[in-house]
């Protein structure tokens, strides 16, 4: 009975159209299914806790902590993960009003971080954590605040 269905297998086998194998390489797949680097850069303006407004340049799809870590107005070991379960709100920034329309509201998470690491004053609506905010090519331009250091974050 198994040789019979072996053999019943193998005619239908053969009676299959051929087979055309495509070999794909890596480059010709990233070529044809992302944009170039150029494409995705987003050039934004941060004002530093001096005053001085800074060109950041970030890429669409990365978060706006990102951009200011590379710029170096946000000190990478403040911020080790981008993920909202370990933030502690080293990382907030403030948005100018006219790009708040531009962006995703705050999510619950995100709103829990900012609130819980108030420390009593009044939550500003302008108010983003940088690890939350993600470039898109819509954000060109946008003007951020980083605050100043709050004093445990100072060696």
């Amino acid at each position: 009975m198994a040789i019979s269905t072996i053999q019943k297998l193998t005619s239908q086998i053969h009676r299959l159209p051929p087979v055309s194998y495509h070999i794909l390489t890596r480059s010709s797949a990233t070529l044809s299914s992302s944009k170039k680097v150029a494409d995705r850069i987003v050039k934004l303006f941060a004002i530093d806790p001096e005053g001085q407004k800074r060109e950041v340049v970030g890429l669409a799809g990365h978060s706006l902590l990102r951009a200011l870590t590379n710029s170096g107005l946000i000190d990478p070991a403040s911020h080790r993960l981008e993920e909202i379960d370990a933030c502690s709100a080293e990382c907030e920034v403030n948005i100018a009003q006219e790009w708040l329309e531009k962006l995703p509201p705050r999510t619950y998470d995100e709103e829990y971080v900012l609130v819980r690491n108030s420390s009593g004053r009044i939550l500003n609506k302008h108010s983003r954590l940088g690890c939350q905010v993600v470039l898109t090519p819509q954000l060109q331009g946008m003007v951020v605040a980083v605050p100043e250091p709050k004093p445990w974050d100072i060696p």
